[in-house]
């Protein structure tokens, strides 16, 4: 609890925010808005009001909030020191269904507006929840994908070259080619799909994050050719490879179903074909052109993409969580500090209830366009990695003061 200072008071026409913990602003005016009385009217909370919503929180929330406002339940937010508009606002969403039947739709549901009103105000009122420890929030996204493909790959430099350019004859290149792609073809050869002894050994112990990262690692470097002959007729082989350019590109840059042949092997491209002609590697639409391909033509084939300079797909390259935070700081403040009563503070914040609510917002069971924009494309490792951020932010009270009329 704070020193008694009602926090929520506001002038009429002007609402005026202040930080109170120590801060490079601390203390200092941030913030001025219009304050329409019928959306900000718990920053009207009056002691009375407090004293009040202490009442319905020790009847109807305790159970699960505390009193204190600092949750114990895995899935159950903190609320201690939240904007009491943004939480008051909330409450009415719960009480008329909008979050589907839920523990705190029947907590709020035959609670007054006023009620809701006092009790958002008496939680506001508290000192906030304290940052969480290493040990409280996962460490999420903490290493970047690039970085951990390349430790991950280690393994694989010794027949693929360091970076994924091969020198080794029947090798193949792994540069220039979709992330996507590489990362189903090494499941293949997890699963067995794709049968090879040594790769499937070595890729048993890999997890899907790790295939991913892999090729994400190599799908990052520059590309260059294999450092490898190929014997066949290029300028026959350019012809006589038109059938493949509507999968693989004319010059055999690739898609993310289809794999970059620019700069490949040529002995790895040899034997890639026949596979798929005596059927140990099984892809439909592979079977009919590598059964019509006679041998000179394969290597005829095998040289002129060989002699192709590779290119880097096009990839996203991974947003770090800093970089992610930035991004949310905009609309909920410095550090997940927000200084807008209708926007929640995230700092402090449990993290796994914060993982719950951006797969609610992405999955739309929780409905803002704001929030589903913010959250496109991110995956779980970029969602864990965010709400670990803010769980080990420091939270900051805030304070509404009243600024003379001019």
């Amino acid at each position: 609890m704070n020193d008694g200072r009602l926090k929520y008071a506001i002038a009429a026409g002007t609402l005026t925010i202040v930080l109170l913990a120590a801060g490079p602003r601390a203390g200092t005016v941030i913030a001025a808005q219009p304050a329409p009385a019928d959306d900000l009217r718990a920053a009207y909370a009056t002691p009375q009001d407090v004293a009040d919503g202490k009442k319905v929180a020790q009847a109807s929330c305790a159970n699960c909030h505390g009193m204190e406002g600092i949750a114990a339940g895995r899935d159950v937010p903190n609320i201690s020191g939240q904007r009491a508009v943004y939480m008051h606002r909330e409450l009415l969403v719960y009480k008329a269904g909008g979050r589907g039947n839920t523990p705190m739709n029947n907590a709020v549901k035959f609670l007054s507006d006023d009620a809701l009103l006092k009790v958002a105000a008496y939680y506001a009122n508290l000192d906030p929840a304290p940052p969480a420890s290493s040990g409280k929030a996962k460490s999420g996204a903490a290493a970047n994908p690039v970085n951990a493909g390349k430790a991950a790959a280690g393994g694989c430099a010794g027949c693929h070259g360091e970076t994924g350019i091969s020198k080794t004859p029947g090798m193949p290149s792994l540069v220039g080619l979709d992330p996507k792609y590489l990362a189903t073809a090494l499941n293949a050869y997890k699963t067995g799909q794709r049968k090879h002894d040594m790769m499937k050994a070595l890729v048993s112990a890999l997890s899907e994050t790790d295939m991913n990262n892999i090729a994400l690692f190599f799908a990052t470097q520059k590309p260059g050719k294999a450092q490898t002959k190929a014997a066949g007729n290029e300028a026959a082989g350019k012809t006589a490879a038109a059938g493949c350019a509507g999968c693989h590109g004319e010059s055999g840059v690739g898609s993310s179903t289809a794999p970059a042949l620019a700069g490949q092997d040529a002995q790895y491209f040899i034997a890639a074909v026949r596979a798929y002609k005596d059927g140990s590697r099984a892809d439909p639409t592979m079977k009919g052109p590598a059964t019509s391909t006679d041998e000179a033509a394969l290597k005829d084939i095998a040289a002129y993409y060989a002699n192709q300079q590779p290119q880097l797909p096009k990839v996203r390259l991974p947003v770090t969580t800093a970089e992610l935070a930035t991004r949310c700081d905009r609309c909920h403040g410095t550090d997940g500090n927000s200084t807008d009563p209708r926007a929640p503070a995230l700092a402090a914040q449990r993290a796994e209830y914060l993982e719950k609510v951006m797969r609610a917002y992405q999955k739309g069971e929780r409905k803002s366009s704001a929030m589903a924009a913010m959250l496109d494309g991110l995956n779980d490792s970029d969602i864990e990695g965010l709400a670990a951020h803010y769980a080990r932010r420091k939270a900051r009270a805030v304070v509404y003061i009243p600024v003379p009329a001019k």
